[in-house]
């Protein structure tokens, strides 16, 4: 049988869509899990799904692995249908899941040897692929204990290790540092951006704020199966507002006089706590932080401390959708077991 691995180079057409999604709907019973979500990934980006539990992401991303119909809209992936020719969809994604899919009676590599059989690889190859990618993610030295012994950021690197066996230009994560500590998932975001220097799309589905805004090249939001927003993360924190000067007074400086000289330069009113010498600024343009300074030095007011800030994506989030990331808005098929979801695929 022929390394799948081919298909890499034969598939992919520079400046083709990496993911073209349209309309996307999922319904379960009276739910409308997805309802009408488009999703446009480029080569070689990171695109962030963001939203809460039951928002729709793991829905969105399991259509267009394949792993659920699609009920309505029209998904493709490097410019091959979806519904049409989900066996080519196959070969072009790796998948990698919220839990993990190795197997517990076996080893690290008796793992990835198995799941490179199963992808067609020959017994050679797929041994010198299992060693490669065990030392890639650095579990060469864990390679033959019991998974027992594994750790949780261990077992997520395998897991993903397992889906990169032939080397798929297309990588769907779905909330892949889910219950790792932060040192794991730091070393989770590193593998990451290496996968895309060496040339992968990652479509990533997140409800880690913070992920999404150290990862994401694009981000698209979501909430209650519908996409509320999509830009950049720095474009979408300043759709919610501008930066804001955050400083503090020296000890004994004049408040009043303070806020004067903010008005007279930038013609807004500070928010100021005079009992801790607080004033927050409103920056139309975050260089006019300098200018506010300079007028605060030549009106003799000393300065203990300051910074510059932007609004965070939990701001954009509860601008766009009234309510937070970390808020349950609702029950969709999310909160289904793996086993219900892959009977509907079936289906």
């Amino acid at each position: 049988m022929a390394d799948p691995s081919a298909v890499r180079a034969d598939d992919l057409v520079k400046g083709l869509s990496a993911v073209r999604a349209d309309g996307l709907v999922k319904v379960f019973g009276d739910v409308r899990a997805v309802d009408g979500v488009d999703l446009h990934v480029r080569q070689g980006e990171i695109f962030g799904v963001l939203g809460p539990n039951g928002a729709g992401k793991t829905t969105t991303l399991r259509m267009l692995a394949t792993l659920l119909p699609i009920d309505g809209g029209r998904a493709e992936i490097f410019g091959v249908d979806v519904r049409r020719d989900p066996h080519r969809i196959r070969q072009l994604v790796g998948v990698t899941g919220q839990y993990a899919s190795v197997d517990e009676d076996l080893t690290a590599r008796e793992n990835l040897w198995l799941f490179a059989r199963l992808q067609g690889l020959a017994g050679a190859r797929a041994r010198t692929v299992a060693g490669d990618l065990l030392e890639r993610f650095g579990l060469q030295e864990a390679a033959d204990r019991p998974l027992s012994q594994f750790s949780g950021g261990m077992r997520r690197r395998l897991d993903l290790a397992s889906s990169l066996i032939t080397r798929p230009p297309l990588i769907f994560l779905d909330e892949p540092t889910t219950g790792l500590d932060p040192r794991t998932r730091g070393q989770m975001w590193d593998t990451i951006r290496e996968l895309v220097t060496d040339g992968s799309t990652i479509l990533l589905t997140t409800q880690y704020l913070d992920e999404a805004d150290q990862l994401a090249d694009r981000v698209a939001v979501i909430d209650r199966g519908r996409k509320v927003a999509e830009d950049t993360p720095d474009a979408l924190k300043t759709q919610v507002g501008d930066s804001t000067l955050q400083l503090r007074l020296a000890d004994g400086s004049d408040t009043a006089l303070a806020a004067d000289v903010v008005r007279r330069l930038l013609g807004e009113d500070p928010v100021l706590t005079p009992e801790s010498g607080r004033m927050n600024v409103p920056l139309p343009d975050p260089d006019r932080a300098a200018d506010v300074l300079i007028g605060l030095r030549e009106a003799g007011l000393g300065i203990s401390s300051v910074s510059v800030a932007k609004p965070t994506l939990d701001e954009v989030f509860l601008a766009l959708t009234g309510h937070g990331a970390d808020d349950e808005p609702g029950t969709d098929d999310e909160s289904r077991t793996d086993d219900e979801s892959r009977m509907e695929a079936a289906r």
